[in-house]
């Protein structure tokens, strides 16, 4: 359920992407639920959704990112419910890990279609309903700014959408409505959960991470509610939630190969 005069009290949210059980989207709809917003969660799985939506006291909507009818239901089902839009947060994606020649078309073509061109057209909906003030967020990548290997096409697609972001912001800014990306590195979450289950590859990561850690669902939805907040001074710009890594690299695969095998020898 919604709680009471937190710091979107009473503000309409819509986060697709939040199909997964316990995944990144889901943990920002809890907080945002928590400060008092009226949720509407959506993606392509009705049951994980169901069940958010009900925990939360919100509403469920099946939707596809690439499905421009579907948005537009989904934007109107704010509208419907709530009364209006005021916050859109785009948390869906695919990791995609492969090395470049070894990429195919039709992997390309599915993440441009979910992580660039769903992107826009779900951004494009919710602008249409969204109320003055109100605020638009992508999750990106710190991959957008720097260095993982075998992951061109992710953080290609991650890259373009924190340009249009800046786009929307700019054109959008008159009518007080703000638009940001938070970049999280290295996190545990379901799209993650092979590579965090195993210890040697986090700890490898979060030696490069000036806080010492890796992040976690619950950084970025920290950093998801003073966006969304009318305190927000910011748009057109990148945040970069993840513990300091874009002052450094991530590590290469040779790196966390050998602490694997270091792990194992153990």
């Amino acid at each position: 359920m919604s709680g009471s005069g937190g710091q979107l009290q009473d503000k309409v949210a819509i986060i697709i992407g939040a199909a997964g059980r316990d995944n990144m989207g889901q943990v920002i709809a809890r907080r945002l639920a928590a400060e008092g917003a009226k949720l509407v969660v959506a993606g392509r799985h009705g049951d994980a959704l169901q069940e958010l939506a009900t925990e939360l006291g919100g509403v469920a909507v099946a939707c596809d990112i690439t499905n421009e009818e579907q948005l537009a239901s989904l934007a109107a089902t704010a509208v419907e419910h709530f009364g209006g839009l005021d916050i859109a947060i785009n948390a869906t994606g695919w990791g995609l890990l492969k090395p470049f020649l070894e990429t195919t078309k039709a992997e390309i073509e599915r993440i441009v279609d979910l992580q660039f061109t769903g992107a826009v057209l779900f951004y494009q909906a919710m602008l249409r309903v969204m109320r003055p003030g109100g605020s638009l967020i992508q999750i990106s990548s710190a991959t957008a700014t720097i260095m993982l290997e075998d992951h061109a096409a992710y953080m290609g697609t991650k890259a373009g959408t924190d340009h249009v972001i800046r786009c929307i912001a700019n054109e959008f800014g008159a009518k007080g409505i703000r638009a940001n990306s938070i970049a999280p590195g290295f996190t545990a979450t379901p799209m993650t959960a092979k590579a965090a289950r195993n210890q040697a590859i986090v700890d490898t990561f979060a030696q490069s991470y000036p806080l010492g850690r890796v992040g976690t669902s619950e950084d970025i939805a920290a950093a998801a509610v003073w966006l969304c907040a009318d305190e927000c001074f910011m748009t057109g710009q990148v945040l970069q939630v993840n513990g300091g890594l874009t002052l450094r690299r991530n590590p290469t695969n040779a790196e966390i190969g050998a602490a694997v095998a270091a792990a194992r020898a153990k």
